[in-house]
């Protein structure tokens, strides 16, 4: 594989699925899954991301995770890169990003691992096992502020690290990294927190951008992901005063709003969000009502397909 060539491709929006539960049982409406990824594909998506955190990836059994993976794969058909997140245990990991590649996803999206107890060589090594278990190309899913971004470093020799989801949001920080990081090595650098983020990570070196809200506005996403790259200052900051609003009630709650205010968005219009697992609980009254607003001021009310 050409793994410089398949870096390029990240060069664009990662769409973080989301995963619709039914609101009586809980258990996963695949029909539902079918409607969302090719809504997401029919409108020029290039990049689909099944098991992320929007996703609700930790409220999902393994079997889930990989039954997400597996539909998804067959459902995008080719149309687009299918990133499969994988996670939990190192054997859990390695277990679903083998899974990933032997029903045919493109690359996989290693989350970082949820411990109480980490170091930057325990962390090092997770991410290397598992790189080297899976034939497959890797993304790097960075967020904790507390390691040291030496890590990322190391692991850039890889060849089939072809990108890094950089979801620390301290500009300074993720500058010196890309700078020190050389060019030569396969590294797509990723803005892991969205629109509100995106124009600042992209002018410090980050070249795509993961997504929620293109579940719900992808013309919003693809504006912003077009002006950046045509560098469009203009539309650039008109885009993101768009959705800073949508964006900042994502965040609310140290961002338990994350997924619920892309779920409730997304029924507004007629998508099938589904409800979430706990631990996260439905929106309240006054956020719900934040999030019509939204849609009216986007002119978003109904779904026109």
């Amino acid at each position: 594989m050409d793994f410089k060539s398949f870096s390029k491709q990240l060069e664009t929006i990662a769409a973080i699925t989301i995963t619709p539960f039914d609101s009586k049982t809980k258990e996963i409406n695949w029909e539902g899954v079918r409607e969302n990824i090719n809504f997401l594909v029919n409108n020029g998506v290039k990049v689909i991301v099944p098991c992320g955190n929007t996703s609700e990836f930790y409220a999902l059994t393994l079997d889930e995770a990989k039954e997400e993976i597996k539909r998804t794969v067959e459902i995008v058909n080719g149309r687009a890169l299918v990133v499969a997140g994988i996670g939990y245990s190192l054997k859990t990991a390695i277990e679903l990003g083998k899974y990933a590649e032997e029903v045919g996803a493109d690359c996989v999206m290693i989350h970082q691992p949820i411990h109480p107890f980490v170091t930057n060589e325990g962390v090092l090594s997770y991410y290397q096992q598992i790189i080297d278990a899976v034939n497959i190309p890797s993304i790097v899913y960075w967020k904790d502020p507390s390691l040291s971004d030496d890590v990322l470093k190391q692991l850039a020799h890889c060849e089939r690290i072809v990108g890094v989801k950089y979801a620390i949001n301290d500009l300074p920080r993720f500058a010196k990294l890309v700078q020190e990081v050389p060019n030569h090595h396969n590294i797509t650098w990723i803005c892991g927190t969205a629109e509100k983020w995106a124009p600042f990570f992209y002018f410090a070196g980050a070249k795509g951008f993961t997504s929620g809200l293109i579940n719900v506005a992808p013309q919003k996403s693809f504006d912003m992901l077009h002006a950046l790259q045509n560098n469009d200052q203009f539309k650039v900051w008109e885009v993101w005063r768009e959705t800073l609003r949508f964006e900042n009630l994502r965040a609310k709650y140290n961002n338990g709003n994350n997924v619920v205010v892309v779920k409730e968005a997304m029924a507004q219009i007629g998508l099938k969000s589904g409800v979430t697992r706990e631990p996260v609980n439905p929106l309240s009254e006054e956020d719900r009502r934040q999030v019509i607003e939204i849609l009216k001021m986007w002119d978003l009310q109904k779904l026109k397909r």
